[in-house]
């Protein structure tokens, strides 16, 4: 019986001691496998890239694409290497915000002074088929995936910690045109204080009829009297009048600045979208700045009726949208700083680490830019537009014929940012 005992316990501790080599061994392949992984954070995206090159089914993937392509550049191409002959992003960038900046503010010297802001509302819809078309068609993907290469296959890698502030950088762009929005509504009071005024004026001049009238049913000495009070009553309403027309006409003066300032900042946006989109690539650059092109003609010459109506001579407001337009030459300069200085899409964030950038990820302050111009076009494209496209009248045959050309409008223009990035 102790025989049997004895044999027990020394196969319990054989046991015993296996299991703990079999441990101590797990744990040296652990860390073995751990080590070999800490080197893969260590190697920049450039790297990556290259190793990922020399992986067989890679380069089968690469031979097809390859021999897919005709090897002849498109005529959407050849137009943006005209247009954007150089290879430096900084270059480009100031070109488009040029062209953004320049035929739009040159067009206002054909606009007649009385232009009435609602005619465009075709035009407007065009421009918001383009902005939409360019966020959802070029530059969210390019947020997002990256752009195709022409002459490799390429793969994603996966980050979702750097989708999230990507998402995050999306949101800041729409929320910074929301606050930029309300601000300018509280500065000019909204549209209810000016209806406000309207009413109160109205009423008073009721009132004073209503004393006329029953100032002629008096007889006698009094007559002259009432006369008297309703004259005195007569130039007090005057004067209430003018002060309201005085203050009224302060109120679209200081509306007009304040559209002013507004439109300098929005011109920022569009500088930093320029510099944002030629870094990410040359295509992106190129449509992003057809958007903004055709949205600004007809911002543009609605602001020019709207400093017009604020008192502003055709000259004068011309000169204002010049001055506003340097607003996109600044932020064009700024946007070239922070991808130059920050890394970005274009700049050095290529050859850092992966985990180097922003809280452990691989965006760099200049990556950041793209989103925040993607949440800005969302804002414009959507809350600051489409309200005057639901405008409608009371002719239900002319409201139907104008959403239908609007819709068609719409359409074209998301159709030419779709039509481009397809060919491309």
């Amino acid at each position: 019986m102790p025989s049997l005992r004895s044999n027990w316990g020394r196969l319990a501790l054989g046991l015993l001691l296996c299991l703990a080599i079999a441990l101590v061994r797990a744990q040296g392949i652990k860390d073995e496998v751990l080590d070999d992984v800490t080197l893969g954070p260590a190697l920049s995206l450039e790297e990556i890239e290259e190793q990922l090159q020399e992986c067989p089914i890679v380069n089968a993937l690469t031979s097809q694409k390859l021999a897919r392509l005709s090897g002849s550049t498109s005529q959407v191409e050849h137009l943006f290497s005209i247009l954007f002959p150089s290879a430096s992003p900084a270059i480009n960038a100031l070109l488009a915000t040029l062209y953004i900046s320049g035929p739009p503010n040159l067009i206002l010297g054909l606009c007649p002074p009385n232009i009435d802001p609602s005619s465009l509302t075709i035009m407007v819809a065009f421009a918001v088929g383009g902005l939409l078309g360019d966020t959802l068609f070029h530059l969210l993907p390019e947020i997002f995936l990256g752009e195709d290469s022409p002459d490799k296959a390429r793969f994603v890698l996966v980050e979702p910690n750097r989708n999230l502030l990507l998402g995050v950088a999306i949101m800041v762009g729409f929320l910074t045109f929301v606050a930029m929005d309300k601000g300018l509504r509280i500065a000019t009071g909204g549209e209810g204080g000016h209806d406000h005024g309207h009413a109160h004026g109205h009423t008073h001049q009721d009132g004073d009829g209503a004393v006329g009238a029953t100032s002629t049913a008096i007889e006698g000495a009094d007559t002259k009297g009432v006369k008297a009070r309703k004259n005195k009553t007569n130039d007090t309403t005057g004067e209430k009048q003018a002060t309201q027309e005085k203050e009224a006409n302060s109120s679209v003066k200081l509306a007009g600045v304040l559209n002013m300032i507004a439109d300098f900042t929005h011109n920022i946006t569009d500088g930093l979208a320029m510099s944002a989109s030629f870094y990410a690539s040359p295509t992106v650059g190129a449509t992003t700045t057809m958007a903004v092109f055709f949205h600004e003609i007809p911002h543009e010459v609605g602001d020019f009726a709207l400093l017009i109506q604020s008192g502003f001579s055709k000259r004068a407001a011309m000169g204002a949208q010049f001055v506003t337009a340097i607003g996109a030459l600044l932020g064009t300069c700024i946007g070239i700083a922070v991808q130059e200085l920050g890394g970005g899409a274009g700049g050095s964030s290529e050859s850092a680490p992966t985990s180097a950038g922003i809280w452990g990820t691989s965006l760099a302050a200049g990556d950041l830019l793209l989103p925040f111009t993607a949440g800005t076009f969302l804002y414009v494209g959507t809350v600051a537009v489409i309200p005057e496209l639901l405008e409608t009248g009371k002719n239900r045959r002319e409201e139907v014929v104008k959403t239908m050309s609007q819709f068609v409008a719409i359409a074209v223009g998301a159709g030419i940012m779709l039509w481009i990035s397809w060919d491309h």
